[in-house]
């Protein structure tokens, strides 16, 4: 059994890496980490036909956000504005925390 180490948590701004959608920055929307998957906003949209039903009475064609690799993107930094490595650092109180492997600036506020 592997035990994934994922950096990643939601509301975090993460640029994408490679796919059709290569370049774009957008904001984590849920993380999956069984699967090693995220879901982030406008990114990867796909289109569901959907019938007529109670909850939605027009049916028609649905653009929706499909998950991705969380080895496809990389979060943002604050400070430096680049996409970065993640480094974990304990503090003085003993807190762990995320911090940006090219500035060594605290990621987690």
């Amino acid at each position: 059994m592997t035990t994934n180490k994922c950096l990643l948590k939601k509301d975090d701004k993460v640029k994408v890496l490679v796919g059709k959608d290569k370049g774009k920055i957008g904001k984590i929307l849920k993380v999956d980490r069984k699967k090693d998957r995220v879901l982030v906003e406008n990114i990867n949209l796909i289109k569901r036909h959907s019938r007529p039903s109670a909850s939605n009475r027009q049916g028609g064609i649905i653009e929706t956000e499909a998950p991705i690799n969380r080895s496809k993107v990389m979060l943002m930094c604050g400070k430096c504005m680049t996409p970065s490595r993640i480094k974990m650092q304990r503090l003085e109180d003993g807190k762990k925390t995320r911090v940006c492997a090219k500035c060594s600036e605290i990621i987690d506020a």
